[in-house]
């Protein structure tokens, strides 16, 4: 059965449709971040450190360092290892610079420890998202005895202090496949905060005209929830993955940096900052270079996810 009537009320929702209130497409954001100075700094430097984490592989073939390749002549081992020059052996030949004591080349490192880190984020962001809009929607769906059981199961886990759990939980498993071990970690603890927004909007969208408008036509579960509801929750989905990328990358930093995240030999920024505690009095390079790309990631990618959180809810209050 054809539903004219609530399709042309859907589009005029957030993000698909709530009727009053216009959409705020992907193209509307983009042209918003376009005239925006930060979020087009924040967008340029992100585009950089992926760009360097895609390219890794061949970034190292053409320098000829790879991330775990010792260079005993960087190092000057009458100083204890320090590295050879000034600024922690930048060189031609090592940009950012060598570690103390096994000379790895630090700007390799970086740039697979980007892999790492942005491959953990986001797979995390995505099974978080996954799970959060399948169990919110099921909650605010149906209601009633999935609402109280899927509710109660959120409370009980956003209750835990979800860094010390993670810490207990991934020191007590094998080293494994540490990265799937973290994005399965962070992912269990990290789907009841979306899932509780999702439920909340789903509740107030099942009992709108146009989805009653589309029940009252005959339209299936699926055609209600996939064409009705679930469109109307992209914008918040955006905004909220967005935020939740930054917090992510964070989080595995500090879980590698207390040693119960990416294991070595496997470059992280996390364990790379842990290593240079010992160092920085001396060797401050070692220190600051991947602290400050680990700042510089998450602070981007948190003013970008603001930038759109302001675009999307001004979108709506138009």
């Amino acid at each position: 059965m054809t539903t004219a009537a609530p399709s042309r009320d859907a589009k005029a929702g957030p993000g698909a449709g709530t009727p009053g209130v216009p959409a705020t497409s992907g193209r509307r954001i983009a042209g918003a971040l376009l005239h925006d100075w930060a979020a087009v700094l924040s967008t340029g430097f992100l585009a950089l450190v992926v760009l360097m984490a895609v390219c890794a592989p061949l970034i190292t073939a053409l320098t000829g360092h790879g991330p775990n390749d010792f260079d005993a002549a960087a190092i000057d081992t009458n100083l204890g290892g320090l590295p050879r020059g000034s600024l922690g052996g930048v060189s031609a030949e090592h940009l950012f610079g060598v570690e103390p004591q096994n000379g790895r080349d630090v700007f390799a490192r970086i740039m697979y420890g980007a892999r790492v880190s942005f491959l953990i984020a986001i797979s995390a962001t995505v099974l978080t998202t996954l799970l959060g809009v399948v169990f919110g929607m099921l909650a605010g769906f149906y209601g009633g005895w999935a609402d109280q059981v899927i509710s109660r199961v959120m409370d009980f886990l956003m209750a835990f202090p979800s860094l010390i759990f993670m810490i207990a939980i991934l020191s007590s498993l094998p080293s494994g496949n540490r990265a799937v071990l973290l994005v399965v970690v962070i992912s269990v603890f990290g789907w009841p905060y979306l899932a509780r927004v999702v439920r909340g909007q789903t509740l107030t969208l099942v009992n709108r005209e146009f989805v009653e408008a589309a029940r009252a036509s005959g339209a299936s579960t699926g055609a209600l929830v996939f064409k009705e509801i679930l469109p109307n929750l992209r914008s918040s989905l955006i905004v909220m993955t967005t935020l939740a990328v930054p917090g992510y990358i964070g989080t595995e930093a500090g879980l590698s940096f207390l040693g119960v995240g990416v294991t070595p030999p496997t470059p992280s920024w996390g364990q790379m900052i842990a290593s240079s505690v010992s160092w920085y009095a001396v060797d401050p390079m070692y220190f600051a270079i991947p602290g400050l790309f680990l700042f510089l990631t998450v602070l981007s990618l948190t003013v970008l996810g603001d930038r759109i959180r302001a675009v999307t809810d001004a979108g709506e209050a138009s």
